[in-house]
């Protein structure tokens, strides 16, 4: 069994996984819009190329996504995607990476149970924490 994240985006779902791909060092297996779909006539007619699915490979995780119709896109709140890296050097970057235009709520930093650890919000609204642990 596997926990995947499904983030859910108010029409750029597409911009935000090419900056996670980039960000992560991750890869794009689908980003497929509603257009040329089954759901394609359940969809606002401008929004044939919004996402109707996305997936985006993390080491061996998945992220996924998709855009949210605007009547019921809520801003994320609740929850971050934790994401754990075993190289601090790796975390520092990814760090800085997906914090380019967003804001830090707190900048990734030694604590007593990580190499590297910092939480911040990304230019799209998610909120994301970055953990390098220290060793056993």
């Amino acid at each position: 069994m596997q926990i995947n994240p499904y983030l859910f985006f108010d029409g750029n779902c597409e911009e935000a996984f090419k900056f996670y791909e980039k960000a992560t060092g991750g890869k794009i297996e689908a980003i497929m819009p509603y257009e040329g779909t089954p759901g394609a006539n359940q969809a606002p007619p401008d929004w044939g190329k919004k996402v109707m699915h996305a997936s985006l490979t993390i080491g061996d995780t998945r992220l996924m996504g998709s855009d949210a119709p605007v009547k019921d896109f809520k801003k994320p709140q609740g929850f971050s995607v934790a994401l754990n890296l075993s190289d601090p050097t790796q975390a520092e970057k990814t760090f800085k990476a997906l914090s380019d235009n967003g804001s830090i709520q707190m900048p990734i930093q030694e604590t007593f149970w990580a190499q590297r650890f910092g939480m911040l919000t990304d230019r799209f609204g998610i909120p994301w924490m970055i953990n390098c642990e220290k060793a056993a």
